[in-house]
């Protein structure tokens, strides 16, 4: 089965570029020109990823991420924001994006992000069934992508999933913010490690209710989760 992309770009030279380069590979693409029209494809149909340019029309990306997060904290969301605009980046990341891909991008490098993204998500479907990795008074179930506590289970997007298991991993032992960048985001920069702290702060507020659980900031090293 093609894995099934909706793509929304409202500029029509780069929407076409893509769109035909990403079926080229292999992807099964649904490509819409404003945020209203790709909303009520999502209301429709099933989709594994989701591409987002940030300026649409009739409805921003932003809040067709949030509605879409209404919808599904599962599927991957990532941006296609304009380089400059590092705050759009930050801000799509606090709505419950997964990555973003700075303009102008290679499509190499678009259909690289996109298989990472699809590849751990098929993972997870396929894999055999893990053992709930617990902290503090939480339960991590990694394969569903929840988090439990005491019944209570918040849904994680697939990158707090990676980041939460990994400090668990790693808990009460000092991670190295490059360690986390490579092993969660693939490759280590400085706009990436923004990013990194959004997620780090998500996961602060998701853990905040069990008061022995700390997310410890060590300056200009990285993260520690004491627990």
């Amino acid at each position: 089965m093609k894995a099934s992309i909706l793509y929304v770009e409202d500029d029509e030279s780069l929407g076409f570029v893509t769109r035909d380069n990403l079926e080229i590979a292999g992807y099964q693409m649904t490509h819409c020109t404003d945020g209203l029209e790709a909303l009520e494809h999502i209301k429709k149909n099933t989709f594994d990823l989701c591409l987002l340019d940030v300026m649409l029309p009739e409805m921003d990306g932003f809040t067709l991420a949030t509605e879409i997060r209404k919808r599904d904290t599962h599927i991957p969301i990532l941006f296609l924001t304009a380089k400059s605009l590092k705050e759009d980046r930050l801000h799509g990341l606090r709505l419950g994006a997964d990555d973003y891909i700075t303009k102008p991008f290679s499509i190499e490098e678009l259909i690289l992000k996109v298989e990472v993204f699809l590849r751990r998500s098929k993972n997870i479907g396929a894999s055999v069934e893990q053992p709930l990795l617990r902290v503090g008074q939480f339960e991590l179930d990694y394969k569903n992508l929840s988090l439990v506590m005491e019944g209570n289970s918040r849904k994680l997007t697939q990158r707090e999933a990676d980041l939460l298991k990994f400090l668990i991993e790693h808990k009460n032992q000092v991670v190295q913010r490059g360690m986390i960048l490579e092993k969660i985001w693939g490759e280590n920069d400085y706009f990436l490690g923004r990013s990194l702290d959004v997620f780090i702060s998500r996961l602060r507020k998701y853990l905040k209710t069990d008061t022995s659980l700390k997310i410890e900031n060590i300056h200009g090293v990285g993260f520690r989760l004491i627990g």
